[in-house]
């Protein structure tokens, strides 16, 4: 199986994510998924974790940017409420959005870290951008229905995934 379905650091939440651990690998940015990552799928509300989340990296002076696949419409609700810029209908997990979102940031693609829900969008398209890549699980079960069949095949590789490496370990590339 490709290792570029891997993500180096696989975690429940962003609120698991060490940031002290990837300053120690001199990330400075985060791209963002938006729908099971952010927020719920189809959903402006941002929780108050989250929202805590957001302003904790901003006073580490991380940088971040919402790269998501969905219409501008509703994902600029959520980017203005977290005062962070945003890309729309990005075509994940193609490479070009990504590195539009790092210039956007103003970082190197060794800075920058993707943290998103998926490993056919998320996971593969930073790993095929050079990235850092982090898999969260997914918020919550309610989502798009081209999603929930990309599922099927996830189990596949989570589940082989889960016997090469630990969760909340880190497998910097």
């Amino acid at each position: 199986m490709s290792s570029r379905l891997y993500p180096c650091l696989y975690v429940n939440s962003l609120l698991d994510i060490p940031l002290e651990d990837l300053e120690q690998f001199n990330i400075k940015a985060f791209i963002l998924d938006l729908d099971n990552t952010v927020t719920e799928w189809n959903s402006n509300k941002i929780t108050q974790e989250v929202q805590e989340w957001f302003q904790q990296i901003k006073e580490a002076d991380f940088r971040a940017c919402i790269l998501s696949n969905n219409d501008q419409q509703r994902i600029v609700k959520v980017a203005e409420k977290l005062d962070i810029p945003y890309i729309s209908r990005a075509r994940k997990p193609r490479r070009g959005a990504f590195y539009r979102a790092i210039t956007l940031m103003g970082v190197e693609p060794n800075e920058t870290a993707v943290i998103g829900d998926q490993i056919f969008t998320d996971v593969l398209g930073g790993n095929r951008a050079g990235l850092f890549t982090i898999l969260v699980r997914p918020i919550n079960r309610r989502e798009f229905v081209g999603t929930k069949i990309s599922r099927f095949a996830e189990f596949f590789v989570l589940r082989r995934l889960y016997r090469s490496r630990k969760p909340g370990k880190l497998y910097p590339r």
